[in-house]
């Protein structure tokens, strides 16, 4: 029989397969450029949709029925995935992209802090120190190393980020008490993402139609950093260490950062190797307690004379 530790642990790392497509987000959305934001987000979630719902079809009539949730779920979980996406769009548009990217990026921190307020969680100080890390490793590729100063200007766009930092983040810790909902439900919340997509597209943007690559592109996102990858932080979120995931997510800059510069759209630098350390050091410290509690205990043989 599988103990609770093995299980929590088991859904961290399916968790964690969501930070590490959403490092493939960059290079796919780099293959798309050219396509207008909300026409991006309406096409690539109606095939997370459409996939998920092929994938339930297969499953029978049992599996639809699984789409069948309570308003509340719908309203959470549909406000997560495209409440994100919109206020981060607003921060971009409205404030310098560096600045907007480290503010939207404080989400991992904020789960870990939030988090402490769930049922039966406990906030350590390493999962604290570890996260700090991490931020601290995503500022240095965010800003190149740079330095960056906030400007009353950029106001609407600051307060856009951090509205979508505290989205995404209240998103994930909310979804522990929901932990009865199955994640193929993310099915429908797809689908409804998708419309709002496509309603934002006809109201502030014209039609462009994507070219190979960008097709292609756009499949990779929504099967990928779009589709996947929702459902598997669904599960993870909910059954997983949710503090271990918020600290993983500063991974994914990283990843993104790490895949641009082997496919040419970036350089590697010394900052890099200093955010690595600082990432993978962080995300090791804020995991102490899970991998301590799921290594193999010693046997000791006992020989009866």
């Amino acid at each position: 029989m599988i103990d609770n530790s093995a299980l929590r642990l088991r859904a961290t790392l399916i968790g964690g397969i969501a930070i590490l497509l959403w490092a493939l987000l960059a290079l796919f959305t780099t293959w798309a450029k050219g396509i207008p934001t909300f026409q991006l987000l309406m096409l690539s979630f109606s095939i997370a949709f459409i996939s998920g719902f092929l994938v339930l079809a297969f499953k029978g009539k049992g599996a639809l029925s699984k789409l069948k949730q309570p308003p509340l779920v719908w309203v959470i979980s549909v406000a997560g995935l495209f409440g994100y996406h919109l206020f981060y769009f607003i921060a971009l548009h409205n404030a310098p992209a560096v600045e907007a990217s480290l503010i939207a990026f404080l989400w991992p921190l904020l789960i870990v802090f939030f988090s402490a307020l769930l049922p039966g969680e406990r906030l350590y100080w390493f999962h604290v120190a570890g996260t700090l890390l991490g931020l601290a490793g995503a500022v240095l590729i965010v800003t190149k190393g740079n330095s960056f100063s906030l400007n009353a200007e950029h106001t609407v766009g600051y307060l856009a980020a951090i509205t979508c930092a505290l989205t995404w983040s209240g998103y994930s810790v909310l979804n522990r008490k929901f932990s009865h909902v199955p994640s193929e439900a993310v099915t429908g919340f797809c689908g409804a993402t998708a419309l709002l997509g496509l309603a934002c597209h006809l109201i502030t943007e014209s039609w462009v139609t994507p070219d190979l690559t960008q097709s292609i592109a756009i499949i990779a996102l929504g099967l990928g950093p779009v589709g996947l990858a929702f459902f598997v932080w669904d599960y993870g979120t909910k059954h997983g260490d949710i503090q271990v995931l918020g600290a993983l997510s500063y991974g994914a800059p990283l990843l993104s950062t790490l895949i641009l510069i082997l496919t040419g759209f970036a350089e590697a630098s010394w900052i890099i190797a200093v955010a690595c350390l600082l990432i993978v050091g962080g995300a090791l410290l804020a995991s102490i307690k899970i991998l301590r509690s799921n290594k193999p205990k010693k046997v000791v043989n006992q020989t009866t004379y």
